[in-house]
């Protein structure tokens, strides 16, 4: 039942324009605080997938993708849809995201133990070295530029510093205010900088009149022709093959893993359909959106295994844990068993409810879609500063709300990333707390910190991940200018055939 409500949930506020998974959580964490601690974490698994999830509707119907992960559904599937085709490309979204999800969540269920015993056997030293490596993945990959994303991880590390020493007792950045001395909740920081800095900015940029929406029309039984499940099975296999080791990795994520999706299927595609991408091929839908929710259940390996949030909304479903006093990491499946089994089985189930729901809702979700920017952002901002006064209840918390999001808008207005941030915020007390065990081990020798195996391979691992990650990224922005190039030479095409026919017109 609570899946259920979970993805319905997820799915409402997820499918909003502009509003990725990250924000849906934040959003909808507060809801979860009265539940007890298993219903609360079945709960929100189904708002994590139901997140995951809209944004897929929004990319193909608005071309307003929530997330950086969603870039590449819009591309291919907002040309079906202007094509009359939105039906199929929602559809084979739809069913493909089911596939991966549930195809990941069993290889999660098969790896996450194993990694977790081998876990157990890591020092301090080695888990300094995991933390620096996701420092410095999220902050030089998650970004446009790589100086912007560490700039941003750093002001994230610094509101994880503010509050009280636990070794010394010392109070750090509080500025003397008493209410900093227990430090800035995880979830105010999440909430500020992406409702309430997503809102004041989309504010800023408002236009009046109604949103292009297209209509979805047709039965979602008739949705896929024979030819649109022949052209989209293998891309849905390979999606899940590419996704789930990509979100495994700390310095994966689900940016990497679809913009890989889209360059393979683009690759592989027979000749008479390799002409349709740019245009709206099918299999650019279906590919990525597999790899998107395939890399979503990757995520929560490192994250329950080691307890490294390696994205954004993984990072807010660390404070959910830590909401509750339980601390994901290798010892978690020992602690905790029976809520670590409920949260991976409440992960079948709630992928089957998203494919049962959204396929005969899709027209409501489209609905929803049509809500007025004006209504839907003021409506976002109050249950803003619900979630961030239930945290404490403290008017206080407020105040650190609205001053987050105007740091979040001024993050947005000039192109910084907020996302390592939140990242920054949530590892930089465990990456001290790590690094002072590990110096406290050696009396203050710091070559410890590069003497275990563990720590080496981490370290060249991280080399390559930098040096592969920038290359992929480099890639993805020359396919994104040669659509761009080429959507302008359809334009200009478009517009010189207008000219010559007026000319005829006239004559």
């Amino acid at each position: 039942m609570f899946a259920f409500l979970g993805a319905i949930l997820g799915t409402a506020v997820g499918v909003l324009p502009g509003i990725g998974p990250a924000m849906t959580v934040a959003l909808l964490l507060p809801l979860t605080y009265t539940l007890d601690v298993t219903s609360a974490i079945i709960m929100f698994a189904g708002i994590y997938y139901g997140g995951m999830y809209g944004g897929s509707t929004t990319s193909i119907l608005l071309n307003t993708p929530g997330e950086s992960a969603s870039i590449v559904t819009a591309l291919e599937g907002n040309k079906m849809a202007r094509m009359g085709r939105a039906t199929a490309a929602l559809a084979t979204a739809a069913i493909g995201s089911f596939i991966a999800g549930t195809l990941a969540t069993v290889l999660l269920t098969l790896a996450a133990p194993w990694i977790a015993d081998f876990a157990v056997t890591l020092g301090p030293a080695d888990y300094f070295a995991l933390m620096v490596l996701a420092f410095l993945t999220v902050g030089a990959l998650l970004s446009g530029s790589a100086v912007r994303g560490l700039i941003s991880l750093s002001l994230g590390l610094f509101l994880g510093l503010v509050g009280t020493d636990t070794l010394t007792g010392q109070a750090r950045f509080t500025f003397g205010i008493p209410n900093l001395g227990d430090g800035i909740d995880v979830v105010i920081i999440a909430v500020g900088l992406f409702a309430v800095g997503e809102a004041l900015y989309v504010g800023s940029r408002l236009r009046h009149g109604a949103l292009p929406l297209i209509p979805v029309s047709g039965k979602w039984r008739t949705w896929m022709t024979r030819n649109d499940w022949k052209r989209s099975w293998k891309p849905w296999l390979r999606g899940t093959a590419i996704g789930f080791p990509i979100g495994s990795v700390p310095a994966g994520g689900a940016d990497v893993a679809t913009f890989l999706s889209y360059a393979t299927e683009r690759k592989l595609a027979e000749e008479p359909y390799k002409k349709q991408f740019g245009k709206g091929a099918i299999e650019g839908v279906a590919g990525p959106e597999a790899a998107n929710n395939a890399a979503a259940a990757g995520v929560l390996v490192p994250l329950l295994t080691l307890g490294l949030p390696t994205t954004a909304t993984a990072a807010i479903i660390i404070s959910a844990f830590q909401t509750y006093g339980i601390r994901p990491g290798p010892l978690l499946f020992e602690t905790q068993p029976a809520l670590v089994w409920a949260l991976i089985a409440s992960l079948y189930i709630g992928n089957v409810v998203l494919v049962i729901l959204n396929l005969p809702l899709v027209g409501i979700w489209a609905k929803v879609l049509q809500i007025p920017r004006p209504y839907l952002y003021s409506g976002i901002l109050v249950f803003a500063g619900l979630g961030a006064y239930a945290a404490n209840f403290t008017v206080f918390d407020i105040g650190v709300l609205l001053v987050l999001g105007i740091i979040g808008f001024l993050m947005r207005r000039h192109g910084y990333p907020v996302s390592p941030m939140v990242v920054g915020a949530i590892l930089g007390p465990m990456a001290e707390e790590q690094l002072r065990k590990a110096m406290a081990i050696s009396q203050g020798d710091p070559i410890i910190l590069v003497q275990g195996a563990p720590s080496i391979v981490i370290y060249a691992a991280l080399a390559v991940f930098l040096v592969g990650g920038l290359w992929l990224k480099r890639r993805r922005r020359r396919f994104e200018e040669v659509d761009m190039a080429a959507d302008t030479d359809t334009s200009t095409m478009h517009a010189v055939e207008a000219d010559i026919e007026a000319e005829t017109r006239r004559d």
